[in-house]
């Protein structure tokens, strides 16, 4: 890992110290200043809008691409790779034990992660940071965030971290009380806050790689959206514990949410998935989801994939194009 992830930090300024002379840059993660106006009441960090000169992104949107970037040399390869920015290693198998260590985080994740920028702006989305996953800036440019095992709190110009011994513990460290203002009906119970709970740093360190793998494969599926789509933003939802993006124009029956769930009651493993908002032909086989209008791609098949990114963005696309057929 390139750097110390648990100390003050700055995302698209780190970025720039790797980008070619006179270029901006876009990166996966929230950067600061705290934004306290407007829909999200947070940045936009991969977006491309009107810009003064060549830019860098994580995804085919700007001059130049990260995994060009990263093609420069040794030092600027690592970087991109460990951020998710460009030459993107390959997923790996699940940890022994992953849906207990899964659950422990998911708990974290919705009941002091994302109550922590709730009690400042009424905003519970999380995003994906660079070896888990975090809240956009909120506030005093406040950051909590989960590196491996290791909660963050970034305020300003200063940082502190502590792995946390219960859910009790890190609220505390944060300045929150326990809530379950983010949990959706599948959730798990938040359960008794005051108990141990198992931050395993191998289910964290996985957990940060395939929110920092889904981010990059979700971006990249935004470019297909038209205005008519009313792309949204990918968020990492912390009820479902999922990152996600909607697109497809709601009246035309096209809108669907895509996402990538770590896994869930109905599955131990990760997986890809194509929520329709409307109905969908049953018929194609396409559309293999048993309890929701949609689309399902199985870890297994993501695993084994000769390019993971590739095959995930086929999946996406191919519910994309139908929807909008």
């Amino acid at each position: 890992m390139s750097g110390d992830l648990t100390v003050v930090r700055d995302a698209r300024a780190e970025a720039r110290a790797f980008a070619p002379a006179g270029h901006d840059v876009r990166t996966l993660e929230p950067s600061p200043p705290a934004l306290i106006d407007g829909e999200f009441f947070a940045d936009d960090p991969a977006a491309v809008g009107p810009v003064d000169g060549p830019v860098v992104t994580p995804t085919s949107a700007g001059t130049v691409t990260w995994g060009e970037v990263a093609a420069s040399g040794a030092e600027a390869a690592e970087f991109a790779a460990d951020r998710w920015l460009g030459a993107h290693r390959r997923l790996g198998a699940v940890p022994d034990d992953y849906p207990a260590g899964r659950t422990a985080f998911h708990r974290l994740a919705y009941s002091v992660v994302a109550a922590a920028r709730h009690q400042t702006n009424g905003k519970f989305g999380l995003r994906f940071t660079a070896g888990g996953f975090g809240t956009p800036f909120f506030g005093d440019d406040e950051q909590v965030r989960m590196v491996g095992d290791v909660m963050v709190l970034q305020s300003g110009g200063s940082a502190t971290s502590m792995v946390p011994r219960s859910i009790a513990e890190a609220a505390m460290f944060v300045g929150v009380e326990p809530s379950t203002v983010a949990a959706e009906d599948d959730s798990p119970d938040l359960g008794d806050v005051d108990a141990s709970i198992d931050l395993r740093a191998d289910v964290g360190a996985f957990l940060g790689d395939w929110f920092g793998f889904a981010t990059s494969v979700l971006e990249e599926l935004r470019l297909v959206g038209t205005t008519a789509d009313a792309v949204g933003r990918v968020q990492l939802w912390p009820g479902h514990f999922d990152p996600a993006v909607e697109i497809g124009d709601a009246e035309a029956g096209s809108r669907a949410t895509f996402g990538a769930s770590p896994g869930d009651d109905s599955s131990a493993e990760p997986y890809l998935y194509v929520g329709a908002w409307g109905d969908v032909d049953a018929a194609n086989p396409y559309w293999n989801a048993t309890t929701f209008a949609g689309a399902t791609l199985p870890f297994e098949r993501l695993l084994a994939a000769d390019d993971q990114r590739g095959e995930a963005l086929r999946f996406f696309r191919t519910g994309y194009d139908l929807l909008h057929g």
